[in-house]
């Protein structure tokens, strides 16, 4: 802390470009910098001082790595330089921050120039029109896995340190071996390493994959620290319970959370044939987690009303069939244990291969009747 500033300082070897904006609603200074390895502890996220109430560093997209400072206010940024390092210290990027009015601070909102040192990000994918998904090759069936949440973005972080963006990869991973391992099936991520990608490009990935089931994995906290379990969830508009709802929220903040400008972003478009489209989507979507549930609940703790309802983003393909997979509450120390474990990695993936299994043995029986 600084008299009438707030200071952020980061340390970095090497040399760099990097390039500062801020984005409004809720206030955030973002800092790009070029892709680069990080030793920030996940303890450490979100400290507070001054105007600056968190922060959260990651990989934003192939070729940039990302800061995003939450703050607490408008604000200027009144200084932005660079200490060269000295006798082995590292170089520290310096970044002062003054208080500002809300019209100054919506003046100044630019967007960031181009930085050379950056590489140019990868087209987003675009998924394919309502009824033109792609046709699943060699009679196995298209299952899409998406791990939760993602480099800037690391989504719940444990008691002991164990952050969700992490955990979901993993997870996924084992799914992916244990379904393509019955050789009955062709499976795709959404992401394969410790990057993030909006909500919208998840279910892309999906669609333009030709994805028939589409399993996001996720793991919450709770302010119950006691509180336990596996719970399915499928999209509804209406929330099961306060709980759903307020997951809901959560999970869909996860642009804002890595710094995503959503101001230029257009709406979906609502029309007949996708409205119909999500209905039969919607019913597939609930007969999967039914099946699901029951076979958690065999062989695993859930919550009482295992199977939830809420408006997830992420669930909103309009004809993919799509489950969210809360795996339990990172808040409870011995649910964060046994997250960690292989052996409950595997049952997790034996379990979802039954459900998929029969899943897909009644939506065949269906198709040739």
């Amino acid at each position: 802390m600084h008299p009438g500033k707030t200071r952020f300082v980061l340390d970095y070897r090497g040399d760099i470009e990097y390039r500062v904006f801020t984005l409004a609603d809720p206030y955030r200074v973002v800092i790009d910098l070029p892709e680069m390895g990080h030793g920030i502890e996940s303890k450490k996220f979100g400290l507070p001082g001054g105007v600056v109430s968190g922060f959260r560093f990651g990989l934003f997209r192939q070729g940039t790595s990302r800061v995003v400072l939450d703050i607490t206010k408008p604000v200027k940024i009144a200084a932005v330089f660079v200490l060269p390092g000295r006798d082995g210290k590292p170089n520290r990027l310096v970044l002062d921050l003054k208080p500002e009015k809300r019209a100054a601070f919506m003046a100044a909102m630019k967007r960031p120039p181009p930085l050379p040192s950056i590489k140019p990000a990868p087209p987003r994918p675009k998924a394919p029109p309502i009824g033109d998904l792609p046709k699943p090759a060699g009679g196995k069936h298209v299952v899409a896995i998406d791990p939760g949440h993602g480099g800037v973005d690391p989504g719940a972080i444990g008691r002991d340190g164990l952050m969700e963006k992490n955990l979901t990869l993993q997870y996924a991973r084992e799914v992916k071996r244990t379904l393509e391992a019955t050789g009955r099936y062709e499976v795709v991520l959404t992401r394969d390493r410790d990057v993030f990608l909006r909500l919208r490009e998840r279910v892309a990935v999906a669609r333009q994959a030709g994805a028939e089931l589409f399993l996001s994995l996720h793991a919450d906290t709770i302010k119950n620290r006691k509180v336990r379990g596996a719970s399915v969830y499928t999209l509804s508009e209406k929330a099961s319970d306060k709980e759903a709802a307020a997951l809901a929220e959560k999970e869909n903040k996860a642009d804002i959370i890595a710094g995503v400008d959503l101001n230029n972003e257009s709406p979906e478009v609502s029309n007949i044939l996708i409205d119909l489209a999500q209905r039969e989507t919607m019913n597939l979507s609930a007969q999967y987690a039914g099946r699901l549930i029951q076979h958690l609940a065999k062989e695993t703790r859930v919550l009482k009303r295992g199977h939830r309802f809420a408006g997830f983003a992420v669930l909103k393909a309009p004809d993919v069939p799509s489950v969210l997979i809360e795996l339990g509450y990172l808040s409870n120390r011995s649910e964060e244990k046994l997250l960690r474990s292989k052996a409950h990695r595997r049952k997790i993936g034996q379990i979802l291969l039954r459900a998929t299994d029969e899943y897909f043995s009644r939506v065949d029986t269906l198709t040739r009747s």
